[in-house]
This record gives structure tokens, C-alpha cells and sequence, in this order.
């Protein structure tokens, strides 16, 4: 009878010294159920919390994460002075109020790219966003001791855009939210594509994306070479595959653009100011061109203003489409169709208004007297 009884306290003695060191190696390391890991853009495998209540976006993160949904969960900002921000960064705009009182986490202006880690590990966040390369990754990550996940800053309209939103998506458990925005963009460039399809070349006017923002802003010299708007309604770009390179938007000689002597001319509104002075300064420059003698040089809201503006490129892509071909778009009322997006990836109504009133909304570029 002894036996089974002795047999028995072994047993339970094992099970409780297995509970204890079970219960010891929680405390050590964190239990998996709490934590996940996360492939970011660079490959890397970065164990986060399950879920997030405090980010740190660096880079063009912020957009992202306001175009998610999370813009209430941002504990510290980067890339803009929130006292300056205006409705050309229309992401920041839309939340100039909920992040008011945030610290800065640095600045991407001009493509300059600084961070300050004592703010970022202050605000204590759970994950830190970034769209920087792998060794200034491992700089932030070094210094706050926090996890870093990088994504793509994104070609406008691009596969790496979308596999961004999806990473940080992922990580703060709102992925059908990224596609949703993902399907609302496809859903509109196949309109766009419906639309223009089928026109030749002879009906096609020549058209011309200048005045753009790269770096600044920039007159009428400041040329896109490759543009996804243009692309995107099939219009003529008179630009396109002049210049060698990478670069998609360039300062050219303005003697080109005479020669190239584009039907449509459509600016940046941040650059329109610019134009303007140039025209009232040199007119006999613009009195040879077709778009301004016919009134067709245009204004639409900046497609870029710290990175690029992904539901104003959108809706730019609908006003460049309805100038070009208005029989082709007779059905859509721009200024629902612009609302419509801006409520979409901003949760803002009337967002046009808000462009009008701050003089960068869509029509013609009003030439000086």
C-alpha cells in the first residue's frame, strides 16, 4: 500500500516543480500569446505586442496609419510642423486637432530625414513605423531599444503601397481596413482605364504636369516626367521618356516646354503662386503657348506634399480626365466624386471646401492683369 501512496507524491511533486519553472520562464520571457512577429518590407522578423495602443509613424508612416483608421493611436509625429500644416498635407490636416498637442518624432522635409529617439522612447509606444532604409533602422532601434518596422514609402498607386498598408495593417489588426482602401483604389484607376480607353492618338491632346512639388515647391519649370495621374486617364504626356534616369519629376529648361508647346497644362496648386509671378514678370513667354492662349493651364491640389497624396492624387486623376474628355465623364459631379474620396481615406466631409477656401481647389490658373 505504501508504494502507490509514494508513487503518487513523486508525481504531484514533478507537476508542481514543472509548474514552477513553467511559471518562471513567463516571467522571463514574454508568453507567445502576447506577442506576434511581423516580416516588414526589409525581410526582417519583428516580435510586437498582439495588440497596439501607441505608435511612433516616422517617414510617410503617418499617412498610412491616418488612412488606416489609427490616427488615434499616434503617440508622437514626424514629418511636418504641425503649426504650418495646411490642406495640401491632407492626412495631417484632417487630424491637425487630434494630434495638436503630440511631440515631434522628427522632420522628412525636403528629403531630410531626422529623428529624435529621447521623444520616441518617451511617449513609451508599442511599435515604431518608419519607410527608411536598413541601417537607419537599426539606428532607431538601437537607441530606443524599441521594435521597428519598415515599409515602403510606396510609388503612388504601386504593388509596394499596397504591401505596406497590409504590414502595418497586420500589425495593428485593422487588415480588412487596408483592403478596403487597397479595392477602393484598384476599383477607381479600372474606372479611370473604362473611361479613356480606346481613344486615339490623333483625339488625344498633349499634356504637360508642371509647377510639381519635389522638394519644394517649383514654377512651371518643375516638370513631371513619369506621372501616374496622366497615366492613369491614358493622356498624353509630352514629357515622358525625354530624360534619362530615374527621376520622376525634374527642373528643365523652359525653352523645352515651348517646344513641346503641350493643348493642357496642369500645376500643383503649391507651385500656382509661382507661375502666376512668372507670368505677370514674362508674358511674351506664355503668349506662345497654345495652353495659355486657350485658358487650358489648370490648378488641382498638390498630388505631393510630404510624400505623396494618395486620395488628392486620386481625385486629381478625375479632374484631369473630365477637362480632357468631358463627354467621357458626364455622369460624374466632380465635387461629390472628390468629397466622396477625401470621406473615404480622410473621414472628412466636404474636404473640397475646405481646398477652395484655402485657394488650392481645382479650375483654371488665373493669369494676373
Amino acid at each position: 500500500m505504501k508504494k502507490p501512496l509514494i508513487l503518487l507524491i513523486v508525481i504531484f511533486s514533478l507537476a508542481a516543480l514543472t509548474a514552477c519553472s513553467g511559471q518562471e520562464e513567463n516571467e522571463q520571457n514574454p508568453a507567445t500569446a502576447e506577442t506576434k512577429v511581423i516580416v516588414d518590407a526589409l525581410g526582417r522578423e519583428v516580435t510586437i505586442p498582439q495588440e497596439i495602443n501607441s505608435i511612433v509613424p516616422l517617414g510617410n508612416t503617418p499617412r498610412m496609419v491616418a488612412y488606416l483608421g489609427l490616427a488615434d493611436k499616434v503617440s508622437a509625429i514626424s514629418g511636418f510642423d504641425a503649426d504650418d500644416v495646411t490642406p495640401l498635407t491632407a492626412y495631417a490636416y484632417a487630424n491637425k486637432e487630434l494630434w495638436a498637442e503630440l511631440p515631434s518624432a522628427g522632420t522628412d522635409s525636403f528629403g531630410n530625414t531626422d529623428y529624435y529617439p529621447e521623444v520616441i522612447v518617451s511617449v513609451k509606444p508599442d511599435v515604431i513605423f518608419c519607410t527608411y532604409p536598413a541601417d537607419i533602422v537599426a539606428d532607431i532601434e538601437a537607441k530606443t531599444h524599441l521594435p521597428v518596422i519598415a515599409v515602403s514609402s510606396g510609388t503612388l498607386f504601386g504593388d509596394d503601397y499596397q504591401q505596406s498598408l497590409r504590414i502595418i495593417a497586420e500589425a495593428c489588426g485593422v487588415a480588412e481596413r487596408a483592403e478596403e482602401i487597397i479595392n477602393y483604389i484598384d476599383d477607381a484607376l479600372a474606372d479611370l482605364a473604362h473611361r479613356t480607353a480606346g481613344i486615339s492618338a490623333a483625339e488625344r491632346p498633349q499634356v504637360l504636369s508642371a509647377a510639381a512639388t519635389f522638394k519644394g515647391a517649383h514654377g512651371i519649370e518643375g516638370v513631371r516626367i513619369s506621372d501616374p495621374l496622366l497615366q492613369a486617364v491614358n493622356a498624353d504626356n509630352v514629357a515622358s521618356g525625354s530624360f534619362s534616369g530615374t527621376a520622376e519629376a525634374v527642373e528643365i529648361d523652359r525653352e523645352q516646354i515651348l517646344l513641346w508647346d503641350p493643348d493642357y497644362i496642369f500645376c500643383d496648386a503649391g507651385g500656382v503662386a509661382l507661375v502666376q509671378h512668372d507670368m505677370h514678370q514674362n508674358p511674351q513667354y506664355y503668349r506662345q503657348l497654345t495652353a495659355y492662349n486657350d485658358g487650358h493651364i489648370y490648378q488641382y491640389p498638390s498630388s505631393t506634399n510630404y510624400f505623396a497624396n494618395v486620395e488628392l492624387s486620386l481625385a486629381n486623376c478625375y479632374f484631369i480626365g473630365a477637362t480632357l474628355y468631358p463627354q467621357r465623364f458626364s455622369d460624374i459631379d466632380l465635387r461629390d466624386k472628390v468629397n466622396e474620396i477625401c470621406a473615404f481615406f480622410l473621414g472628412v466631409t466636404d474636404y473640397l471646401t475646405v481646398l477652395d477656401n484655402y485657394g488650392a481647389g481645382y479650375g483654371p490658373v488665373q493669369i494676373p492683369q
